[in-house]
């Protein structure tokens, strides 16, 4: 039957009662304020009541502007068709105008927009009141402070860090106004993200103890909240548009009514691992910054904990009511086109009383988490100003590893102590448990669909994330710091070892088989991956050449120029380091022995060339570390101070450890890649006597024939 106006008929929250719910932030921010003294004059240097309380309250709205901006940006790349009407019309219909966008996709990016301007702004005032609050001058036009500022923006690392927030924010806000199509969101979305890396490093977590652990934590945290409480907001925002597509677009057309339950299944998804995330950083955050469970009742920056804490929890419970009651209901509504779950057939739909009342409990339950969400950031943007129990300070008697990597000089680098000594780095931490949880989620999923998945494969995917494991968190990653050859063997295990097995677990064969195909023209994780697969940048770094030339020349150009200084003094450059070592082992390991879809591969004679040539060079590498005279960031390491054995020589040291760690891995893919070509060649085989069985030799015959009738006309 076809639905009408009335029968889609929803509530829809008013944004003035959205407003209001944001506005709750502002009152939580006050009276925090209040309570830790924020309105009163600094003792020794005052930068004025509009700095103090500017500060503050910039933050906030800078918070909510920048994850509104960049979830909305998220949410249409992913959730929500571009275009109305059924998905063959919009696929033959690619130059429809801009009537044919669909009204929700084009509210998102209306939003995004908005969010994105108040973002620039707000990151503008962060920056000058930042500036104001650490000099201790009021907000002036002279010299001096226009001077001050000047230098604070270019020479400082909190300045320069705002001045960053600022262009991305600016560059996010022009892209997301102009891009239209969800390729072109979601890579404007990452460029979003990037900003939180920046607020990251200066927060209270870059410095004082465990320095990565804090920085690395604040940086998922700030990622959990973006999407979660960004994604909540956009939601309220698009609640009366929502209502009105549902009663102007049938089914037919992704309207309303079928989309509301999509949208909001789509982001409890992403709700779900988001508040996963913030509930666990937030938790080794404030291991950070407090040292004993009394400072979070005897302090003000622990009393603010303990609310941010009490508030996640209920917002945690209303997330499950929304997952597990209000989602069910809503289909239970006839909201979505399917039946609900026991409905026999022939039923009649739900009253649109029903309906009615079940979208005005879900925005209702909406607007108390925005409020409440709100509060939270806005106890966060005073928590910023107040100073943890933890001080930031280094000790006076800091010994010089101390001093360089931000902690205390291990014990004496041996064998023993490579497996035995830890130090979490939380940011990989997270990364390899959702990779780990993932594959299991997906092998079960297909077992349970009678699709079969090697079990090896499964025990080489869980073996390659174990050793990412170890080398970033565990001795490696500890004495990567110190030592030169301590740095060689985490370097090394990054991109011979840990890569191999993991390409041997074909994730990416096994994501296209587990994950659902989305027939709404939306691209969910399956469609960006096959995106990303058949894209030019793909066929660009897994063409052989260029995967070998990264792979071996990347070892040059790092060792030789000021990346590895960059990458041993600044914890940014270390992850990007290891990242890109990482991918370049992965990408190389997949081109040679790899089964995942690739846009072309090599025949087998040339995977072994290349690895034999890459061979070679690290050989010749590695010798000519082993007899370089000349040390190595001799800034670095010549000043650790550790005392176990002259710097030079363990640079030699990480020269023959970089020849066997990186031989004996090169020496199993040999093996892989050479046993591949075997087996292939042997399928092939069969492939060709099983058609000659069912043509009769047919193709023989006619070779054959085709000799005979040369050799006859040689004799004429």
């Amino acid at each position: 039957m076809t639905q009408t106006k009335t029968e889609a008929r929803v509530w829809a929250a008013p944004l003035p009662l959205t407003a209001l719910a944001l506005c709750a932030g502002l009152i939580t921010l006050t009276v925090a304020g209040l309570l830790t003294g924020l309105a009163q004059a600094g003792e020794i240097s005052d930068p004025g009541a509009v700095t103090r309380w500017g500060l503050p309250t910039a933050r906030y709205v800078h918070h909510l502007a920048a994850a509104t901006a960049i979830s909305s940006a998220i949410l249409a790349a992913i959730a929500v068709p571009p275009r109305t009407g059924p998905r063959q019309r919009r696929k033959a219909d690619r130059s429809a105008d801009q009537h044919s966008e669909h009204p929700i996709y084009a509210r998102l990016l209306q939003i995004a927009t908005i969010a994105a301007i108040v973002w620039v702004v707000a990151a503008l005032a962060v920056m000058v009141l930042t500036f104001s609050t650490l000099a201790g001058l009021p907000l002036s036009a002279d010299e001096s402070f226009s001077t001050g500022f000047f230098d604070f923006v270019t020479n400082i690392t909190t300045g320069q860090a705002w001045l960053t927030v600022v262009l991305i924010a600016g560059a996010f806000g022009t892209l997301v106004a102009a891009v239209r199509s969800p390729a072109g969101l979601g890579f404007t979305a990452v460029l979003g993200l990037c900003a939180l890396v920046p607020i990251a490093m200066v927060g209270h977590s870059s410095s004082g103890d465990d320095h990565n652990a804090a920085v690395s934590s604040l940086g998922l945290h700030l990622l959990g909240v973006v999407i979660w409480v960004g994604g909540l907001v956009t939601l309220a925002l698009l609640a009366p548009q929502i209502a009105r597509t549902a009663s102007s677009l049938s089914a037919r057309d992704q309207g309303g009514p079928e989309l509301l339950g999509t949208l909001l299944r789509r982001y409890s998804l992403l709700a779900a691992v988001a508040l996963a995330t913030v509930v666990a950083s937030g938790v080794i955050n404030a291991e950070v910054r407090v040292s004993s469970f009394a400072q979070l009742f005897t302090t003000d920056y622990g009393l603010m904990l303990v609310v941010k804490i009490t508030a996640t929890a209920v917002l945690a419970v209303v997330g499950w009511m929304h997952r597990s009651w209000v989602i069910p209901r809503l289909a239970g509504s006839h909201l979505g086109t399917s039946m609900p779950p026991g409905t026999q057939r022939g039923a009649t739909a739900a009253p649109s009383s029903s309906r009615f009342t079940t979208t005005r409990l879900l925005w209702q339950m909406i607007l108390v988490e925005v409020a409440i969400m709100s509060s939270v950031i806005g106890v966060s943007a005073v928590l910023g100003r107040t100073a943890p129990p933890v001080p930031d300070d280094l000790p006076p008697d800091a010994n010089p590893t101390r001093i360089l990597t931000g902690y205390d000089l291990p014990p004496e680098q041996s064998l023993g102590q490579f497996f035995t000594l830890w130090r979490m780095d939380w940011l990989w931490v997270a990364i390899i448990a959702f990779l780990a949880i993932w594959y299991l989620r997906a092998m079960l999923q297909l077992r349970a669909r009678s699709i079969s998945w090697p079990v090896m494969r499964a025990v080489s995917w869980l073996f390659g994330l174990a050793v990412l494991f170890w080398v970033t968190s565990g001795g490696a990653a500890v004495y990567g710091m110190v030592t030169f050859s301590g740095h060689m063997v985490q370097h090394m295990t990054l991109t011979m070892v840990a890569p191999i097995f993991l390409v041997i677990g074909s994730p990416v064969t096994l994501a296209l088989r587990a994950l659902p195909t989305r027939r709404d023209g939306t691209r969910g994780a399956r469609e960006w991956i096959i995106w990303l697969v058949h894209s030019k940048g793909s066929k660009l770094i897994s063409h052989p050449l260029v995967a070998s030339a990264n792979f071996a020349g990347s070892i040059i150009i790092f060792y030789y120029t000021p990346l590895f200084g960059l990458a041993l003094e600044y914890h940014l450059g270390h992850l990007l380091m290891t990242v890109h070592f990482l991918l370049t082992g992965y990408i190389f390991a997949l081109v040679l022995i790899g089964r995942d879809p690739l846009p072309s591969r090599p025949p087998h004679y040339l995977r072994v060339l290349i690895l034999l040539a890459t061979m070679a060079f690290h050989a010749f590498f590695a010798i000519a570390l082993m007899s370089s005279e000349g040390l190595i960031q001799a800034d670095w390491f010549g000043n650790m101070g550790h005392g176990w054995f002259p710097a030079l020589d363990d640079q030699h040291l990480g020269g023959e450890l970089m020849w066997g760690l990186g031989e004996i891995p090169a020496l199993l893919l040999g093996v892989i890649a050479c046993v591949q070509w075997a087996s292939d060649d042997t399928r092939e085989m069969r492939r060709v006597d099983r058609e000659a069985d069912r043509t009769g030799d047919a193709e023989l015959e006619e070779y054959n024939q085709m000799l005979e009738q040369m050799a006859e006309r040689r004799r004429r």
